[in-house]
């Protein structure tokens, strides 16, 4: 083996630009194509928002405009603007920027320097304009590269600044903007901001009442336990109520960043609960029947936030401020001073709390024996070996640089399986195997969970039996055949999630595999399509008559065919909870009493041709 050379001319000092682009990851998180909500295009329009957002919170500004049309991305403020004689500074050198000065951004989210000038780097074209005091001040860079400095002008628009920008498509591959993960972005900008308006591509957002309008939009209310319970300090904002979805459901933020990942203030908040609970009560419940079906929403303030990556998706902080006081005492403290009291004034909320408290207990002691005789179901299973072929890295193991990646591939029939097992990456990507049609699980308690084998070893290879934050994989892929059989199962296990998991679906962890159906080549080249009407330009493409095949199933895609649609390539669909969702109501609909209408539903969805799935007779009713 010839000895590699190592001197000076190996030794390369990048721009920022570069560093930017060959090491994204280290700026923006993952890349993704717009699937997931934490993406990386979302973290960029987050990183440009966030500015906006810092300038509304100094009193500056009452109003933002953002559009987002074919992969076009434009944010306009109406605060002070950037100083004009900074403008190019401000978005293109590390470590440049206001924030610094934590006299002008106490509370901000951003202090590192590096937000705007990433979705620089990052994108094909990057235009930034200032109006300050009738002048405005225009800059354009392709890649970070500035190529055009405008002279400041006379201008009589309001001041503020105005961000354009396209993401790099040779980075970001095949992505696409998901319209509701926007929206949930900028709703949580305004519930966290009472009296800034948001307008988004034509639609209007603006709260009075901040994080109670918030559970009040999540939540179905007429499932509630009693009303949303709303408390407001300095630098803390708590709404909270319970439901009857199992699990817990917490939406915490920090300096109007949300937290989808928790962190030390989402921890604080739910000891808290649990201590001034039990105190009230004067009984030692158990921490998990006060916590199960809670719903809650925790948005702090603090001075220097320190976040476990640059993200900022958990927070790591313990103080309030670099110098201040414990953060898990001051969040204790309030909730103590808070809602003791709110429950000793409102004896009808505390009754029905205390209620929904002893339900969850009697609950779980009802379950302790079911899941005992599961767990050793689920052991003398064998699951590695029977039903699961894991991946050597955890979605938990956050220190791993590939855990965001973490797949597990759920689908049905050996040929399927093992098609896609021989095909993965072993390292991320994770394969369990279905017999036959999964239970119809609607209506039924989560005993069923446990009593059904099927549904006892999925909840056991993701690991989700205990608590949702121990997931094993961040990605849960349903990948079933594009038939009738193959959409009914689909909508088997979106019953089982939904109904048992809904967290899996609201945190963005569930998603459709999307395969081709067709195989259009000649002798020269071959390409994979999604649709007739991929087909349809795929034929004229090629000309002549080239050889077209029809996947009825996944396990007719050779496993050497299947690496190019789970690997670089794949395409995936996200499962999304639209605010209008109510999950007993489309869960009634899709897998109740109402056969027809089911079937109907799944014919309509299904991407092949109408003659085949008219012919199809398939479809079982509530089974």
């Amino acid at each position: 083996m010839a000895e590699a050379i190592y001197e000076e001319d190996n030794i390369r000092t990048l721009d920022w630009k570069e560093h930017i682009r060959i090491r994204p990851g280290m700026y923006i998180g993952k890349l993704g194509d717009g699937s997931s909500p934490d993406d990386g295009i979302y973290v960029l329009l987050k990183e440009v928002v966030d500015n906006s957002i810092d300038e509304h919170m100094m009193g500056y500004g009452k109003q933002i405009d953002i559009e987002v049309k074919e992969g076009k991305v434009t944010v306009r403020d109406y605060g002070r603007g950037i100083p004009l004689g900074k403008v190019i500074d401000c978005v293109s050198k590390i470590n440049t920027g206001g924030k610094y000065d934590s006299k002008a951004f106490q509370k901000s989210v951003g202090l590192n320097g590096v937000g705007t000038k990433a979705v620089n780097a990052l994108s094909t074209i990057f235009t930034v304009s200032s109006i300050r005091d009738g002048q405005i001040k225009k800059a354009i860079f392709e890649s970070g590269e500035l190529i055009e400095d405008c002279p400041i002008e006379v201008s009589n628009e309001k001041n503020g600044t105005i961000i354009t920008f396209v993401p790099d498509k040779t980075i970001f591959k095949h992505y696409a903007y998901v319209q509701e993960y926007i929206q949930d972005q900028i709703k949580y900008y305004a519930y966290l901001n009472s009296g800034l308006t948001i307008n988004y591509n034509g639609k209007r957002f603006l709260s009075k009442n901040g994080l109670l309008d918030l559970l009040d939009d999540k939540t179905d209310t007429d499932q509630l336990k009693y009303p949303i319970i709303h408390l407001k300090g300095e630098d803390i904002e708590v709404a909270m109520t319970h439901g009857n979805q199992y699990g817990e459901d917490y939406y915490s933020f920090v300096n109007g960043q949300y937290t989808i990942q928790g962190g030390t203030h989402l921890a604080a908040f739910r000891e808290a609960i649990v201590k001034t609970l039990r105190e009230f009560y004067k009984k030692n419940f158990d921490t998990t029947d006060i916590r199960q079906s809670i719903i809650a929403a925790v948005a702090i303030r603090v001075q220097e936030p320190v976040f476990e990556s640059q993200t900022k998706t958990k927070l790591g902080s313990t103080n309030m401020s670099p110098d201040g006081e414990s953060l898990k005492v001051f969040i204790n403290d309030f909730i103590k001073e808070n809602l003791d009291p709110y429950l000793h004034k409102n004896p009808a909320v505390a009754e029905a709390l205390l209620k929904r408290i002893q339900q969850s207990e009697r609950e779980r002691k009802d379950m302790a024996g079911v899941r005992k005789i599961a767990n050793e179901r689920a052991k003398a299973a064998n699951l590695h070996n029977k039903k699961l072929r894991d991946c050597r890295v955890n979605y938990n193991d956050e220190k791993h640089p590939r855990h965001l990646e973490t797949t597990l591939f759920i689908t049905e029939g050996d040929s399927a399986s093992g098609s896609i097992t021989k095909a993965r990456d072993v390292e991320t990507q994770a394969v369990f195997s279905l017999k036959g049609k999964p239970l119809n699980s609607f209506g039924l308690t989560k005993k069923i969970v446990y009593q059904n084998e099927e549904f006892n070893l999925l909840q056991h290879a993701l690991n989700i039996e205990e608590d949702i934050d121990n997931l094993r994989y961040n990605r849960i892929v349903i990948a079933t055949d594009a038939d009738v059989d193959g959409m009914h199962i689909r909508l088997l296990l979106l019953t089982f999630f939904l109904q048992f998991f809904p967290d899996v679906v609201k945190k963005g962890h569930l998603y459709i595999l999307e395969t081709p159906l067709f195989r259009v080549r000649n002798k020269q080249e071959t390409i994979y399509c999604y649709s007739e009407e991929e087909k349809q330009e795929a034929i004229k493409q090629l000309k002549g008559k080239p050889e077209i095949t029809r996947f009825k199933g996944l396990g007719e895609i050779s496993p050497s065919e299947f690496g190019r649609f789970i690997g670089e390539n794949i395409q995936l669909e996200p499962v999304v909870m639209k605010k209008e969702s109510k999950i007993e109501e489309m869960l009634a609909y899709y897998m109740g009493a109402n056969s027809q209408e089911r079937q109907l539903f799944i014919i309509d969805n299904l991407k092949v041709e109408k003659d085949e799935v008219k012919a199809s007779e398939e479809v079982e009713e509530g089974v």
